[in-house]
């Protein structure tokens, strides 16, 4: 129960979240449900050169017959063996304006792709689509870019640990993207320091995540229109390695119920994706805090 208590809370520093909870035999039609609340420092997208500090909502919810609900995701755990997890996945993939990426919750599970982002609040001049002509786009790559648009994506999930504190994690999802073509498959090495002192739990991560040319074209491509209407040339990104990612979460359980979970996850944009005129740095630092209670 404490293995999954930690894994559940693993990453609430959580652009796609794909979340897969650690599996947890519990008694037929009883649930583990945590809710909670932190802040987080995110850039305003990947590539972004600015961060925002927002306010970060948790949730997660699984229940005995395997099905659990972490964040913007939704999966169902198959497998009956414990060393190996593994099952269907629906997760929901940000939205993105020229304020940056949004999402409408954080989530509490390990994620698997990215963060969780808040909307901020939107800066002055044009609305896209609205008739205003801006008065200044105050250096900002994403302002003629075209809205990527929420998506449900669809995929699956496979984990095995290698020992009880070593877990090796592999998330496949596709229908991203402007036409829902988008795929992207995140592998990550996840290594768990139990009580290193009382309550405290360290958990050492790190990933990869390779995409397709739609995933990358979406996120990290410039189309001729879009390049017609700013001062960013055309450029149209393969598919391949996108990102390397390294993570580090400390858990300190106050009590039986409560827990304060604290990270901090580096990514590093490569390939096509870091040549991209978008990206102003590519390596981006994320940072979370966040208290939550179980139920």
């Amino acid at each position: 129960m404490r293995q999954y208590l930690f894994l559940a809370l693993a990453g609430a520093c959580s652009t796609v979240a794909a979340q897969t909870p650690a599996t947890n035999p519990m008694p037929d039609g009883s649930r583990d449900m945590f809710i909670g609340v932190g802040a987080q420092s995110v850039p305003r997208y990947e590539g972004a050169d600015d961060n925002r500090t927002l306010p970060l909502p948790v949730m997660q919810i699984q229940w005995s017959n395997g099905i659990f609900v972490s964040g913007t995701s939704v999966g169902w755990h198959l497998s009956p063996s414990p060393s190996m997890e593994f099952g269907p996945l629906l997760a929901m993939s940000p939205r993105r304006d020229r304020d940056g990426l949004s999402l409408g919750i954080g989530s509490v599970g390990e994620s698997s792709d990215g963060r969780a982002f808040i909307t901020g609040i939107r800066p002055g001049g044009i609305v896209p689509g609205g008739s205003e002509a801006p008065a200044e786009n105050g250096g900002n790559k994403l302002y003629y870019m075209d809205v990527v648009k929420r998506r449900v994506l669809y995929g699956g999930f496979f984990n095995y640990y290698l020992s009880p504190k070593l877990r090796l994690t592999n998330n496949l999802t596709y229908g991203g993207g402007k036409d829902r073509n988008g795929a992207r498959l995140h592998t990550a090495l996840q290594y768990m320091l139990e009580d290193i002192v009382p309550h405290h739990t360290v958990v050492l991560s790190a990933g990869v995540s390779v995409v397709n040319r739609a995933n990358n074209e979406t996120w990290f491509g410039i189309t001729k229109d879009e390049a017609s209407r700013s001062t960013l040339s055309f450029y149209r990104p393969d598919g391949g390695v996108q990102s390397v990612r390294a993570s580090l979460r400390w858990n300190w359980a106050l009590s039986p119920s409560w827990m304060l979970t604290s990270g901090l996850q580096v990514d590093r944009l490569a390939g096509d994706a870091k040549r991209s005129p978008l990206v102003d740095r590519a390596t981006n630092v994320y940072i979370s805090s966040a208290l939550a209670y179980r139920f």
